[in-house]
């Protein structure tokens, strides 16, 4: 078992918007290091959004998108007498943003055709307006906490 926990390293705010979020998923989409790919695909999706919602601020659309997707409670293992119980938790502010990004770029992937950026601004933008895969993942994780709620007190 790990001693401390290791810190928090610190994100600096993307170039562009002067973001910290922004910088955040940019980091979570490059694979392989290609960082610069990444800037570029997530700037060109701010440019769609920006296009597609006639003009108003993508940094605006983009946070509401995230605060849409992320999940309030989620369940989570927990081993009592020989039995694995799910038992629903809240979800911490870290772990949150997190999981919202996850989903929405997972989600953005999933959807077939066009480039990456298009894919990943018509799930911003659905997510925005409270729909789309990334939604319904979370929809999905809602109902499982609420389901188990019998096992709530089982919590750590």
């Amino acid at each position: 078992m790990r001693r401390a926990k290791p810190e928090k390293r610190p994100i600096l705010p993307d170039v562009r918007y002067n973001n910290v979020t922004i910088q955040t998923m940019i980091h979570h989409m490059f694979t392989r290091g290609k960082k610069s790919t990444a800037t570029n695909v997530m700037y060109e999706a701010m440019d769609l959004i920006r296009e597609r919602s006639a003009g108003k601020d993508p940094v605006e659309i983009f946070e509401t998108a995230l605060k849409n997707i992320a999940p309030v409670m989620e369940v989570r293992p927990r081993r009592v007498g020989g039995a694995t119980y799910q038992v629903p938790m809240e979800v911490p502010p870290p772990r949150r943003m997190t999981l919202a990004i996850r989903w929405a770029l997972d989600s953005a992937k999933a959807r077939t055709g066009k480039s990456f950026a298009e894919k990943l601004a018509d799930e911003l933008l659905d997510a925005f307006k409270g729909e789309g895969a990334s939604i319904r993942k979370r929809e999905e994780t809602h109902k499982m906490a609420e389901a188990n709620r019998a096992f709530s007190h089982y919590r750590v």
